[in-house]
């Protein structure tokens, strides 16, 4: 299900992403969620909701690296 804000996000996000990134992960997930609607869209068994988190992930990892102490932080 699509997230309002960045206040809806599990705790695994909000945990180990700043704000910005998480903007950005709310963003991709909205509308990867929108985009991957039916199943002949999406590859393989995956979800709706599964496919739209990876696509969120990928979108923060443009942006930003996992740091050693487990959360991620701006690339340089």
């Amino acid at each position: 299900m699509p997230y309002s804000s960045t206040s809806d996000l599990p705790d695994n996000v909000t945990n180990v992403l700043p704000h910005h990134a998480q903007e950005i992960f709310v963003e991709a997930f909205n509308s990867a969620y929108d985009q991957y609607d039916k199943p002949e869209e999406r590859r393989g068994d995956d979800s709706r909701e599964d496919v739209a988190r990876k696509v969120a992930w990928a979108a923060v990892k443009k942006s930003y690296k996992k740091g050693e102490d487990d959360k991620w932080h701006p690339k340089k």
